[in-house]
């Protein structure tokens, strides 16, 4: 066993009563460090309990301080005997029944903004069923006017580090020409925000940064005052006479 015990409730007590870095507390409790940083944001497990590892002897106080010091040490987890093998055990991802009712949200989140990603892998990171997914990307879903797409690392059914690997591991299918847009959504979230801005004109001036006020260069400029636009020449009393 290499995370403790309610990894998630673990790290809200690590955020609320040390000063940790998120890497240390990520690596500790096995998730993302974009996850710790959302918990302490308060935008990830909001309303969880935190859970003290000191007191449920899954870590020692002089792991805490050692850490505290020295940002690059990664902590420890106490050795648990009953604990061995229980990694092994596979089965369905179980979501809470207060979470259930947040699958579509998810759902339709990652048929949004993964299109990539295919019907079991999407089963895989929200724990529910092909029928579901292909209703919601059908838009044949009975309440699909009433769902609204959220992150579901923000929901608590998956965690960044999950989502980012279904999103490299479906990167790998894809052809290898593809937008820049595209690109940005198949990278992990850290390579994402590590990427500068890329400054684009819009596709209704592109082209006219090199456009010249002048239309003829070759013309040599001519002498304009306020007199040559509103004074116009005068007629012949000749012509005016001829035209009486």
């Amino acid at each position: 066993m290499n995370k403790p015990l309610m990894a998630k409730a673990t790290a809200v007590w690590l955020v609320d009563n040390t000063t940790l870095s998120f890497k240390q507390i990520a690596d500790f409790c096995g998730m993302h460090e974009l996850e710790v940083q959302g918990i302490a944001d308060g935008d990830v497990a909001a309303g969880v309990k935190g859970f003290d590892p000191v007191a449920s002897n899954q870590l020692d106080e002089s792991e805490i301080a050692r850490g505290q010091k020295d940002p690059t040490y990664t902590l420890k987890l106490k050795h648990n005997p009953a604990a061995e093998g229980e990694e092994l055990r596979r089965g369905p991802r179980y979501t809470p029944l207060s979470k259930r009712q947040d699958r579509p949200a998810a759902i339709l989140w990652l048929v949004k903004f993964h299109p990539e990603l295919a019907d079991a892998q999407i089963s895989r990171l929200v724990g529910t069923t092909k029928p579901t997914i292909s209703a919601i990307r059908d838009r044949s879903h009975w309440n699909i006017s009433n769902i609204t797409p959220i992150d579901p690392v923000a929901l608590g059914l998956c965690r960044q580090s999950e989502l980012d690997a279904a999103v490299q591991k479906a990167a790998k299918s894809k052809p290898e020409v593809m937008s820049d847009d595209e690109r940005r959504k198949l990278v992990s979230t850290e390579s994402s925000l590590a990427m500068p801005d890329e400054p684009r004109l819009p596709s209704s001036i592109a082209g006219l940064e090199n456009f010249s006020l002048t239309r003829d260069e070759t013309r040599p400029p001519r002498d304009l005052d306020a007199d040559s636009f509103f004074n116009l020449p005068e007629a012949d009393d000749e012509d005016e006479d001829d035209e009486k």
